[in-house]
């Protein structure tokens, strides 16, 4: 138990007590001065105060005017305090007791009155956490009847959903089978109209294919008729026979016959009319050699008879038969007036001998190389034959236009490989030394990568013959058998640059011959003769660009390795030769258009002769050998040639390199 504290009450009813005994004291002491208040009296006052405390009456409100009596009371309590010696303890102790036992009363009503608000709080949260459970409850169940609701909604929805696209897809079924059905029926028509097509297609090509093999039969056959006619032929023993004029028509005849055979290819399949005007040409050549036979049989018994007189004359005239045994020299002078009405056909012997010896220059170079290329098990000859290749043959595919020093940087890349030294390749570095045949290989390999960029870069931008031809004319210079193995390979790609017209032998397949023309043969199927031309028109520029370049940065003292003398050479021989269709004039204007310019300053007067005698002369020749749909070729260069004797100059080549080039 804490101990006892006087109530803040206290003070208030001891001055309430004070005051009612002050009061009843004054009048005993009128009345009774004797005696005092009767303790019964004072009792009953005490009760009756303590009642009135325990009603309440709130202390608060009448503190001020309790706090002024008190002050009075406490004045007559002072002036009383000898009267009442004994009676105050007492009363006070009283007071004090009764105040203790009311708040005593009062503590314990308040901790009941505070249990049973407890008791009603508690009962009242269980109550309100009760009603909460039931509603969270109600609330759950009405929250899982809306779900399973509009979960049956959805299911519903889905259902009827689902019916709907079932029946739609029935109904695409159905349309899908009807159109597939329709689309089979067109099929079924567009594979017989295919299939039909096929047929007339595959009709139509062995039609075609069979009247091409009739061409070109025709054209095996009226070559060879051909070869029976020699222009330089003359028999022995019949010095008065002339067979220029066969030979001309007979080249004309064969010219017509290719060009023909060229246009059909061009177009697809010869035409029924093609193999007609072929076999009229036929015919014709066949008249021609029965003509010229004929000549030959009467000549040779008109020869017999003149013998058979000359026996019975021999005795009388053993003069005339001396003077007969000179007769070659005019034999040789109509000869040679032969010779200037009637072109040559074959290439002088010694041309041939010098395009000969090159070819062999260049099989000797391929055996001296063999285990380079060879090489198919051995992994390491075959990383150093790649590494060559590509060390020779990039940096030719990298020649440009773009400045002098990149160019000049190509060429001592290309030098050093030559010479011996490493450079450096893809990351690698590459050296010739890397195999004892690795310097004939890339000898090779560059001469061919040359050749190639003529009919193939050339060929498309005519520019790109001079960076790559005064190269090409460097290299030459400080390294000889490049130049060799060019020429070889120039030649074996375009024998026009030698000249030299292939003939056809006994043995050899068209295929085959078709190559040695030039022409490329892919799955027996020539290539069409604008891409020949072209080809050769790239070739034969880079060659005219080569004669008269040289590398600036070389031996000025020495001379070119391959100079306009054998641009002149090349243009005097093509010029005793019977012209091509087509091929004569594109690559005669090729040249003059890249060495024209330089050939006119070396050679001067007699070069305005020589482009003289083409107007006047040759082209009335390439002109009766070229048929309407090959005359363009022949207008160019007619063209060329009528400005150039016109305004007494040839032009410079366009492209050609000035001397700012070498500065950039």
């Amino acid at each position: 138990m804490s101990p006892l504290v006087l109530s803040p009450y206290s003070g208030w009813v001891l001055d309430r007590v004070i005051g009612q005994s002050a009061q009843e004291i004054a009048p005993s002491r009128s009345s009774t001065p004797k005696g005092s208040t009767p303790l019964t009296n004072r009792s009953s006052s005490l009760e009756k105060i303590t009642p009135a405390s325990h009603q309440g009456s709130s202390p608060p409100s009448s503190t001020e005017p309790n706090e002024t009596k008190g002050n009075d009371d406490l004045g007559l309590l002072e002036m009383d305090q000898e009267d009442l010696p004994a009676v105050l303890p007492s009363k006070v102790t009283e007071v004090e007791g009764c105040i203790q036992m009311y708040e005593e009363m009062h503590r314990l009503k308040g901790k009941e009155g505070l249990r049973q608000r407890q008791e009603q709080q508690e009962q009242m949260v269980r109550a309100v956490y009760a009603l909460a459970s039931e509603q969270l409850k109600r609330f759950d169940e009405l929250k899982e009847l809306k779900q399973h609701q509009e979960f049956q909604d959805l299911q519903e929805v889905m259902e009827k959903s689902l019916k709907e696209a079932q029946g739609q897809q029935e109904k695409l079924k159905e349309e899908h089978r009807h159109r597939a059905k329709i689309l089979n029926l067109k099929l079924r028509e567009a594979e017989q109209q295919r299939q039909r097509q096929e047929e007339l297609e595959r009709l139509r090509k062995e039609e075609g294919q069979e009247r091409l093999r009739r061409l070109y039969s025709i054209q095996e056959e009226v070559l060879q008729l051909n070869q029976q006619i020699d222009p330089n032929y003359r028999h022995k023993d019949l010095p008065r026979i002339d067979l220029s004029a066969y030979s001309n028509r007979g080249n004309q005849i064969c010219g017509l016959v290719s060009g023909l055979i060229r246009t059909t290819s061009e177009r697809g399949f010869p035409t029924q009319v093609d193999v007609a005007n072929t076999e009229r040409a036929l015919q014709e050549m066949r008249g021609l050699i029965s003509s010229m036979q004929q000549e030959i049989t009467a000549a040779v018994k008109e020869k017999m008879r003149d013998e058979e007189e000359e026996r019975q004359k021999q005795k009388e005239l053993l003069k005339k038969e001396q003077l007969k045994a000179q007769t070659p020299a005019p034999a040789q002078q109509s000869g040679g007036k032969q010779q200037k009405e009637g072109l040559q056909v074959k290439a002088e012997e010694s041309t041939m001998q010098w395009y000969q010896q090159l070819q062999d220059v260049a099989e000797q170079c391929v055996a001296s190389f063999s285990e380079i290329s060879n090489c198919k098990d051995n992994n390491e000859v075959k990383k150093i034959k790649t590494d060559l290749q590509k060390a020779a043959t990039i940096p030719v595919s990298q020649i440009s236009r773009i400045a002098g020093s990149q160019l000049r940087e190509v060429f001592d890349k290309i030098n050093n490989l030559l010479s011996g030294k490493s450079v450096q390749s893809g990351g690698r570095t590459v050296s010739v030394t890397q195999h004892p045949q690795g310097l004939d290989f890339v000898y090779y390999k560059l001469a061919e990568k040359f050749v190639s960029q003529g009919e193939e870069e050339v060929a498309s931008h005519h520019d790109a013959a001079f960076p790559i031809a005064v190269v090409a004319s460097g290299i030459w210079e400080l390294h000889p058998q490049v130049g060799d193995l060019f020429l070889a390979h120039l030649h074996k790609k375009c024998p026009y640059s030698v000249p030299f017209y292939p003939a056809l032998k006994e043995g050899t397949s068209m295929e085959e011959y078709q190559r040695m023309l030039g022409y490329q043969v892919k799955d027996s199927k020539m290539e069409e003769q604008d891409h020949f031309l072209k080809r050769m028109s790239g070739l034969i520029r880079l060659y005219a660009a080569i004669i008269q370049l040289r590398w600036p940065y070389g031996n000025k003292d020495g001379t070119h390795p391959h100079g306009l003398n054998y641009g002149w050479h090349w243009l005097a021989q093509m010029l005793n030769m019977e012209p091509l269709a087509d091929v004569t004039a594109t690559l005669l204007l090729d040249f003059l258009e890249v060495c024209g310019n330089a050939l006119m300053k070396q050679y001067k007067a007699q070069f305005w002769k020589i482009m003289l005698l083409i107007r006047e002369d040759y082209i009335p020749r390439i002109e009766a050998i070229t048929s309407s749909g090959q005359m363009g070729s022949l207008m160019r260069f007619k063209k060329f040639l009528e400005d150039c004797l016109e305004q007494k100059k040839i032009p410079l080549p366009k492209g050609a390199l000035q001397p700012s080039f070498w500065k950039s």
